[in-house]
């Protein structure tokens, strides 16, 4: 399967879904009400929260799939895996899943603080989302199959497919039939089992032929040779949950729900530099682990070098214009004066968090490929201990603004202290190249162009031609970092390695 393609095929989808899921915020906005808009948020947080009981076996998943596409794994014990994970999952899902749904009385008398909405209202919306979050959470591992196999063309068409139920067909029904929650969390119930029918389908006939006397009876064996893969994974995994959502589950509780609402949309506009470098991990992170098994690091460093620059071309110009011109970006968007008074700041702060987390993946991505996650696991240790304290401390003291600074802060610290560690690990003498060449070269000069258009440019009230402006400032990012880097593209690059390999065969 071809890289490129897949390549292709994720920033399609995913920018399609970040695009949809983004315009349409002000509708929801519009029609729920912001405090409506807080239980959206809050099913966002659970969710991630919902990883914690991972243990690491998704990522397992694509790992083990890619190795078996790689020749380094049977298709007896592949299947076999498979079937153990299956009743994992499920066990999982339902015990997750239940305890979400037992607890949502609670949730939604002691925890939330609803001025509006009916109490009866929230707890049928939890246990809607209870519901959802455990089967998304299942479709996770036959997700990760489809995206070990490399198969992302047709994952990214269906996961497309799924998001325009989700957040466009969803629209017309608040607009005609009801805009309250519990119509909006019945729809994307609806949704959530047609994907995981849909992954399920796929999944299924990826899976490799076993002769029909050989059993595939469910058991712990298979599970053994990747125990130590999958819980490095788990660990980290919820480290990370943690590091990630501590503030939004600290402001839950300490935030009117129509203001942790206005939050949530904050997050999800800063987070969405995240789906800008989604689709890059997702097409090297099963190509680096197939080139590690054949021991071929030369063509692994290549191709993240290659994907470092994709990313800085591609994220940082977003995050210099959510970064420099948030209140412009908020009012172009939502025209909401009240929006953009409170979390205006806010996105800034993790805007610039979520750009260097961009970036600061990459050492991941390595691991990931040698499947060896002991410094991952060490340096998540680092982050947690760095960040968590900070974010609860920062919360209880000074809301939104405090979480802001918190999370910027220990990203900073943990790019510059700890990326070196690993890079000198598993690619000596890399760091300061990839720094430099193609981190720091690319980027300053839109740094620098950025800045002084924040001093000096006046803009538009108007939102049309605001919308105009900041597109204009965005193409603008793009072309200055695309200037300075290296003049052979990664797309490409890519296409000159794919020819060498159809060649050679």
């Amino acid at each position: 399967m071809s890289l490129k393609r897949n390549l292709i095929a994720n920033y399609v989808s995913q920018g399609y879904i970040a695009v949809i899921g983004m315009a349409l915020v002000p509708l929801y906005l519009k029609y729920m009400g912001a405090e409506a808009y807080g239980l959206v948020g809050l099913y966002a947080m659970l969710q991630r929260w919902f990883n914690v009981l991972d243990m690491g076996l998704t990522p397992t998943m694509a790992h083990e799939t890619a190795r078996f596409h790689g020749g380094g794994l049977s298709a007896l014990d592949y299947r076999r895996l498979v079937r153990t994970l299956e009743g994992i999952f499920f066990l999982v899902a339902l015990f997750g899943g239940g305890l979400l749904f037992v607890s949502a009385h609670w949730v939604g008398g002691h925890w939330l603080k609803a001025k509006s909405l009916p109490l009866g209202e929230i707890v049928s919306c939890l246990q809607m989302i209870a519901v959802i979050v455990a089967l998304r959470w299942m479709g996770g591992l036959y997700r990760g199959a489809v995206t070990g196999a490399e198969r992302q063309v047709w994952l990214s068409g269906f996961t497309s497919l799924v998001a325009t139920l989700r957040f466009v067909a969803v629209v017309p029904v608040l607009i005609f039939v009801s805009a309250t929650p519990v119509v909006f969390f019945g729809f994307q119930l609806g949704t959530a089992m047609f994907e995981i029918v849909g992954l399920m389908w796929m999944s299924g006939r990826l899976l490799p032929y076993v002769p029909h006397d050989e059993k595939l009876k469910w058991d712990w064996t298979p599970l053994k040779p990747v125990l130590g893969f999958a819980l490095t994974i788990a660990f980290t995994s919820t480290v990370w949950v943690f590091v990630t959502q501590s503030d939004q589950l600290v402001l839950s509780k300490l935030l009117p729900l129509a203001d942790y609402g206005y939050f949530t949309v904050a997050i999800l506009v800063a987070s969405g530099l995240m789906i800008i470098s989604g689709p890059v991990s997702s097409a090297i992170m099963p190509r680096m682990t197939n080139l590690e098994a054949r021991g071929d690091h030369t063509q692994l460093i290549a191709i993240y070098r290659k994907a470092t620059q994709l990313i800085v071309v591609t994220a940082i110009p977003a995050t210099l214009v959510l970064a420099f011109f948030p209140h412009q970006v908020l009012w172009a968007w939502t025209g909401d004066a009240v929006l953009v008074t409170k979390v205006g700041s806010v996105l800034r702060l993790y805007a610039i968090g979520y750009g260097i987390l961009t970036v600061g993946a990459f050492p991941y991505y390595l691991q990931y490929a040698k499947g060896n996650l002991r410094l991952h696991f060490i340096g998540n240790i680092f982050f947690a201990v760095l960040l968590i304290p900070s974010i609860v401390w920062s919360a209880i003291h000074y809301g939104m603004i405090g979480t802001g600074w918190a999370w910027l802060t220990s990203n900073i610290i943990y790019f510059l202290l700890w990326t070196p560690v690993v890079h000198h690990r598993f690619a000596p003498g890399l760091h300061w190249s990839w720094m430099l060449r193609d981190i720091a070269r690319p980027s300053v000069p839109a740094m620098i162009i950025a800045a002084v258009a924040m001093w000096w440019v006046t803009w538009s009230q108007d939102r049309t031609w605001l919308i105009a402006e900041l597109a204009i400032a965005g193409v603008t990012f793009i072309i200055l970092t695309y200037l300075p880097a290296d003049r052979l593209s990664f797309l490409h690059q890519l296409a000159v390695l794919h020819r060498a390999k159809r060649d050679a065969s």
